[in-house]
């Protein structure tokens, strides 16, 4: 009884003083507009489109890709393979990046197929290529902004909105990034 009475109290607590709800809410307007002017510059960092090109001349196939997502998610802590991800070049840069802006929860690019291709944190897994973070920004190829709604987010234990942006090359979308934003510290 008195975990329960705790439970109510604390969503109390989230939905009354920090405007949050149980589940998921619209995106706050300021992040609609920040995504539109600013994260979509992103999509066409110099150091994040060669990383995304150089991951997409690999041609992995989807069965591959679903392979590394498998044993992506069997894995605990991070691995070495994982460890790679954030330590190679575009890694470094996108943990510049998150450095530089305290409500910068996590940043994440995805190839053409939405594979990781570099992160700044351990993500939950490998593969992106079967959610709307991906299948909205990448869009076929035709490239689109997708901000999702509030939610919490538990690799980062932070609520979120994930903005996703189309990588472009000279014009032509060839992969996605995504943007953990924290509610909580965008003001």
């Amino acid at each position: 009884m008195k975990r329960i009475l705790m439970v109510l109290i604390i969503l109390f607590l989230l939905t009354s003083f920090l405007g949050f709800t149980y589940g998921a809410e619209k995106a706050p307007q300021k992040i609609i507009d920040f995504s539109k002017t600013s994260l979509v510059k992103l999509g066409t960092d110099p150091i994040i489109v060669k990383a995304v090109r150089a991951e997409n001349v690999k041609g992995k196939t989807l069965d591959e890709i679903k392979a590394m997502d498998k044993k992506w998610m069997a894995t605990p802590g991070i691995a070495d393979f994982m460890q790679a991800l954030m330590d190679n070049e575009c890694g470094k840069h996108l943990r510049d990046i998150q450095k530089s802006a305290p409500y910068y929860a996590e940043i994440f690019v995805m190839d053409n197929q939405g594979a990781n291709v570099c992160m700044s944190d351990k993500t939950t897994d490998y593969w992106q290529g079967d959610e709307d973070k991906f299948i909205e920004s990448y869009k076929g190829g035709t490239g689109a902004i997708h901000i999702s709604n509030v939610k919490f987010d538990d690799s980062t234990q932070a609520y979120l909105v994930q903005v996703s942006v189309p990588v472009k090359d000279e014009g032509r979308v060839i992969g996605a990034i995504t943007i953990g934003i924290d509610v909580e510290k965008f003001k």
